[in-house]
C-alpha cells in the first residue's frame, strides 16, 4: 500500500528545505484499542512493583505505531508526498478502550532552491 516517507512528516508547520506547493487539508490515522484480560493482570502485577508498567508501554507504543501508519497511507491517498502540523491525541472512549488519533495536513512539497 503506497504510503508517504516517515521522514517527511514534521510536528513544524514547515519542512525544512521544502517548500509547499499544494495542500491537500487534513488527513489522519485512528486505532482504537483494548487492554486483554491477560495484560490488564499483568499490568496490575507490575503495579505492585512499581516503576515502568512495560505492557501498557509497549501497547500504547504499538497503537501510536499504527495510527501513524495509517496517517502515512491516507496522505498518500490524497496525492501528498508529506505532512506538516503531525500531532497526537487520545481519548478514553470506554473504560479500557482507548482513541489514538494521529493527524496532520497532507501536502505535496518539493525542494526549495536556497
Amino acid at each position: 500500500m503506497a504510503r508517504v516517507d516517515a521522514a517527511m512528516v514534521t510536528s513544524g508547520l514547515e519542512l525544512p528545505g521544502y517548500r509547499v506547493v499544494r495542500n491537500f487539508g487534513i488527513v489522519r490515522g485512528i486505532i482504537v484499542r483494548s487492554r486483554s484480560v491477560i495484560g490488564n493482570l499483568g499490568a496490575a502485577l507490575q503495579t505492585i512493583i512499581g516503576g515502568n508498567i512495560t505492557i501498557l508501554t509497549n501497547l500504547c507504543e504499538k497503537t501510536r505505531e499504527d495510527a501513524f501508519e495509517l496517517l502515512l497511507q491516507h496522505a498518500a491517498e490524497h496525492g501528498a508526498n508529506a505532512v506538516i502540523g503531525m500531532r497526537y491525541d487520545a481519548t478514553e472512549v470506554m473504560q479500557g478502550v482507548t482513541e489514538v488519533l494521529a493527524y496532520g495536513t497532507a501536502v505535496q512539497v518539493e525542494r526549495s532552491s536556497q
